[in-house]
């Protein structure tokens, strides 16, 4: 038999099928709304509320979660995991929702599971009270719940924005909710001031996020304006610590909210590993009933506040928490600013309380209406009894009652219902005495309903109320970005003595001091190559390397590997990538770019640059104008201290100076200052050190400069490795 194929659109397909999906998590699971709660959330909170658990004794999970399931059809374990998260116990709240007993786990530890249901016990949470005021009085939606038996709340009248009080994460398709947690008592603060103007500013109110895991915040002003305003950004987290100098231990009480114990200890015990922190002998654990706490002993000599700073830069202590204020708005999901998220909620709240006012008028003009009919009785109690009494038929008393006061059906039925021994004039003077404050009441409620600055101040009183219940103190602390010490990549970096050798043939060798003791060999070089430097120096220096084409490139000694005497070197052409006719003439090595380069120039002029010249903020490689390229170049060396040096004519002219006769210039291209006049056409052709010549007197060459100099003695030699020497 020969089966049929169907041809199905792609798109069409998914449309039809998979865009219900993406629209169910996102509106049914995974969105908060503006109530602060996801729609398990809210099933959960409702059933332990109608479990009668907001003042009751605490009851067992499972009980709980077996209630729930009437509401939630998704299984005992995703409500029990929705549960966990909403106790005391779990931490992972700033105002816990569910008072819990028993194993619930931590929020700030992947390993430490929690009890299984039969074991534990919840009620709700005192604050809870503000999730459910009023819930009765028609403040709020209900809708009927998956199999149509019961009904339940499309959102809860909550009487505080409880939207960012509590961190809410959730991830739907294609979108995504990260809300951070805030101080309760600045959000309604925040809130109040709100109400009285909406165009105030509302970080003045609200500092900054706040954790339930406690910890630092460091404030960038600008990030956080940014996070109020459009609802996206991020900050970054760091935990506490305190230093045990009687037991050489850095003790760790609180972390980010955003990682684990674990975490951090699996992450330091692998930087410890791999050589990259050798301060720390062991690290340990100790979280107990007291609450967290990981504890690292230290080796002799460390600094603990160096090593918590490349700890913060390493691992996850200081960590970045990501805001997307996503929420569910009239079932459309939004992304909304701070404000605008506050706006929303007083909207949200002020109608609950319309609605709240409206019902509660309704009631008190229904029993207004019914003691109305009643007052019209007392007028002649025996006149209604007789009615009574004449009616032959039961379906007839209420008709006649209506005729015989002017009343209607609703009245008729309430007087018919009152007992015999009820018909008397005090029963009835004590329920009719009621109307007078009744329709004040009703006149009151009415002139509230009809008043948008007494409904905002009925808000601003539930408000205070709530700061002054269930308010705390910020758990988190605001530490200004700029009180942060930066920590640079160089920490990180090993650092220890070498030497820095460069050759004829541009070959670059970096060899610690230790190997140069232990090596027996002589250096290794190419046939007809020989070292032209060797400078002192660590492996944190720059080097700097100046070529023929007035270019300085800059390497960080540490991104050059270690060298031994029997390896030929890294071949700067390849790793600087200079032109063919390109050559290092000279290698200067500094760690904090002291002193001056000194460069003198064939014309007689010498140019003394500071070394600030040559550094940069930024980690640029190479930059151009190192020198001046007006004329030929015949020295240069970088001083520390000025020094006197011997400037040699073409003309055997002989002129000793000294550099700090010339002044510090800081472009680098600045051919600087006369030194060694010209005569007959001379130039300058070489510069020697004072102990490179062998001079019988050498005040006989001294001068200021600018000098012609001074004729060469016969009895002197302008270099001693030189024994006789022929003058032109």
């Amino acid at each position: 038999m020969q089966s049929k194929l169907t041809q199905l659109n792609v798109v069409e397909t998914l449309e039809k099928n998979y865009m219900p999906y993406t629209m169910s998590v996102i509106v049914s699971r995974a969105l908060p709304e503006i109530d602060g709660l996801k729609p398990s959330h809210r099933k959960l909170l409702y059933t332990m509320y109608k479990m009668g658990l907001l003042k009751g004794a605490k009851t067992k999970s499972a009980n709980i979660v077996g209630q729930t399931m009437k509401l939630n059809p998704h299984g005992d374990s995703a409500i029990y995991e929705t549960m966990v998260r909403l106790t005391r116990g779990n931490e992972a709240l700033l105002h816990p929702l569910i008072d819990s007993k028993g194993n619930f786990g931590k929020n700030n530890s992947k390993d430490m599971a929690y009890a299984a249901p039969r074991y534990t016990e919840a009620k709700l949470e005192a604050i809870c009270q503000e999730f459910f005021r009023d819930i009765n009085k028609d403040t709020v939606d209900f809708m009927p719940n998956y199999d149509n038996t019961m009904e339940e709340p499309k959102l809860l009248p909550t009487t505080f924005p409880h939207i960012l009080v509590n961190p809410n994460i959730g991830i739907a398709v294609g979108m995504a909710s990260s809300i951070c947690s805030f101080n309760l008592a600045e959000v309604c603060r925040a809130t109040i001031e709100f109400l009285k103007d909406e165009e105030i500013d509302v970080s003045e109110f609200m500092l900054a996020p706040d954790f339930p895991s406690g910890g630092q915040i460091i404030l960038n002003k600008k990030e956080l304006k940014e996070i109020y305003a459009t609802g996206r950004g991020s900050f970054y987290l760091r935990g506490k610590y305190k230093y045990d100098k009687k037991n050489n231990c850095i003790e760790i009480y609180e972390i980010p909210y955003t990682t684990t114990s674990e975490a951090i200890i699996e992450k330091i015990i692998d930087l410890v590993k791999s050589g990259r922190l050798k301060d720390i002998s062991d690290i340990r654990d100790e979280t107990d009933k007291e609450g967290l706490k990981i504890a690292m002993d230290l080796k002799r000599n460390t600094d603990p506040d160096n090593l918590m700073n490349k700890l913060f830069k390493m691992t996850t202590l200081q960590d970045a928490f990501s805001c997307n204020f996503n929420i569910l708005i009239n079932g459309n999901p939004r992304t909304l600013g701070v404000k605008e998220i506050i706006k929303e909620w007083t909207i949200f709240r002020i109608n609950c309380v319309k609605r709240q006012l409206t019902f509660e008028i309704k009631q008190k003009q229904e029993r207004l209406h019914l003691l109305r009919g009643l007052e019209k009785i007392l007028l002649d109690i025996d006149k209604a009894v007789q009615i009574v009494k004449d009616t032959k038929k039961d379906k007839e008393v209420v008709p006649n009652l209506m005729k015989g006061f002017d009343i209607d059906e609703i009245q008729a039925e309430f007087i018919a219902d009152i007992k015999l021994r009820n018909f008397n004039q005090e029963y009835i003077l004590n329920k009719t005495k009621d109307i007078r404050e009744l329709e004040k009441e009703i006149k009151s409620l009415d002139s509230t309903l009809n008043s948008s600055v007494k409904i905002h101040n009925l808000i601003i009183k539930e408000l205070e109320e709530v700061v002054e219940k269930y308010g705390k103190p910020r758990k988190t602390e605001i530490i200004e970005e700029h009180h942060i010490e930066v920590v640079k990549e160089e920490v990180f970096i090993e650092d220890y003595n070498v030497k820095y050798f460069l050759t004829n043939e541009n070959y670059l060798k970096k060899i610690s001091l230790i190997s140069l003791r232990s090596s027996s060999t002589d250096h290794k070089l190419k046939d007809h190559d020989f070292i032209t430097q060797e400078v002192d120096g660590t492996n944190k220096s720059e080097v700097l390397l100046f070529s023929n084409k007035h270019v300085v490139y800059k390497i960080r000694g540490y991104e050059l590997e270690d060298k031994k005497t029997s390896s030929l070197g890294d071949y700067l052409k390849n790793i600087l990538g200079l032109a063919d006719d390109e050559q290092i003439i000279y290698m200067a090595v500094t760690e904090d770019y002291k002193g001056h380069m000194l460069f003198i120039y064939k014309n007689g002029k010498a140019a003394k640059i500071t070394m600030e010249s040559y550094q940069t903020k930024t980690n640029r490689k190479q930059l151009a104008n190192a020198y001046s390229n007006e004329t030929d170049l015949i020295y240069l060396e970088h001083i520390k201290e000025d020094k006197e040096l011997v400037a040699i004519s073409s003309i055997k002219k002989v002129l000793i100076f000294n550099t700090e006769q010339i002044n510090e210039k800081s472009t680098r291209s600045s051919m600087g200052v006369q030194v060694l006049k010209s005569k007959k056409g001379s130039t300058l052709t070489d510069i020697k050190a004072l102990e490179e010549v062998a001079f019988e007197d050498f005040d006989y060459y001294r001068g200021n400069i600018p000098a012609i100099g001074t004729f060469l003695k016969k009895e002197d030699t302008l270099d001693k490795s030189y024994e006789n020497l022929s003058f032109i």
